[in-house]
This record gives C-alpha cells, sequence and structure tokens, in this order.
C-alpha cells in the first residue's frame, strides 16, 4: 500500500496516484458512512465495477455511462457520463485519480456541474464486514446561494439514495440510521 505522504499533484507512479491539484480551502465537504455486513474483498469488487454507479444513482437524475464498458479502472481511467439536474442535460467526465485495492480510491470531476469535485471513497475492514466511507469536496458552481437552494439539498437526497441502493445490493439490512453530513470548508 501507498504511503500517506503529502502529494501536491501529478502522476507519482510508486503509488499509481495522479492528482490535479486544486485548491480545496473553499466550498463544502460530504461525508457518508455505512457498514456493509460483508468482506472487504467482496464490498470493493462492487465499487470497482463502474457499471454499478447505474444502480447506485437515482433514476430522476436519468444517468447514463457514455463510456464503453466494461470499464479498466485503474489510476487515470477516464470516465464519461451523461446526467439530468432539474431537467437540463449535463455531460461529465471523472477521472480515477487515485487506485488503492481494496482500501481507497478517488475519483475526481475533468468536466462538470462542479467547480471542484474530489471524491474519495475508502473501505475499512471491521468486524462483520466493511466500513464504506465517502468524503466529496465539492465547489458548485454559482455559488452559496445555488447550494443552499439546490445543490445541498440534491446531494443529500443523491447520497441518501445511494447509501440505501448499497444495502439493497447487498441484502443487507442498516445497521444504523443512514447519515449525509455536508459542512462548508474554510
Amino acid at each position: 500500500m501507498a504511503s500517506d505522504r503529502h502529494f501536491d499533484g501529478g502522476c507519482d507512479p510508486g503509488s499509481r496516484r495522479c492528482v490535479i491539484p486544486v485548491d480545496m480551502s473553499r466550498g463544502y465537504q460530504l461525508q457518508t458512512r455505512l457498514f456493509v455486513a460483508r468482506d472487504l474483498d467482496t464490498t470493493f469488487g462492487f465499487f470497482a465495477d463502474a457499471g454499478n454507479l447505474q444502480r447506485l444513482t437515482p433514476p430522476w437524475l436519468d444517468f447514463s455511462i457514455l463510456t464503453p464498458q466494461p470499464i479498466a479502472m485503474a489510476a487515470g481511467s477516464l470516465i464519461d457520463y451523461r446526467i439530468k439536474v432539474h431537467g437540463v442535460p449535463i455531460r461529465w467526465r471523472t477521472e480515477i485519480a487515485e487506485w488503492l485495492p481494496p482500501f481507497r480510491f478517488v475519483d475526481q470531476q475533468l468536466k462538470g456541474p462542479y467547480r471542484l469535485w474530489h471524491h474519495t471513497h475508502t473501505f475499512t475492514a471491521t468486524e462483520g464486514g466493511t466500513m464504506v466511507e465517502d468524503t466529496v469536496r465539492y465547489r458548485p458552481l454559482g455559488g452559496a446561494l445555488l447550494h443552499q437552494l439546490f445543490v445541498r439539498r440534491d446531494l443529500e437526497r443523491i447520497f441518501t439514495f445511494r447509501q440505501q441502493e448499497i444495502l439493497a445490493a447487498f441484502g443487507v439490512p442498516a445497521r444504523e440510521p443512514i447519515t449525509v453530513a455536508i459542512t462548508p470548508l474554510i
């Protein structure tokens, strides 16, 4: 596993990390945490299949993956999507910036509906299963006003749906209430 040393951007071949340096000091952070009563490899394997993203995305977003599948997941992989946000079609391109199976991967937006979207997926083996955590640092177009009017509520709904679908995919009940926490970054 790669070290957790500070990494400022570019590609680090020793750890398979490619990161575009961005200012993450402004914007918001979304966090979720979900216990899945399945082993680490099985849980990570579900997320390693980009095709499962369709299942984890609410139908009201009219989401589709444009990149031909199957997608070979690795640092540097590019994935193109199409979604509709409040009826407006948007193309979204993400890059897998970090790929460290079965513990973590990071996707970051290269083109899409945010000024910044940096999504860290973390998987930790725990007694009886795996803890799945999402940390998204984001900066919406339209700033604080649009965030307050639309973006925050939309992301809470999207990630609540995602958590419910993860549990349904594995056929396991929630061990604790589903929560989506959003806080400002300073």
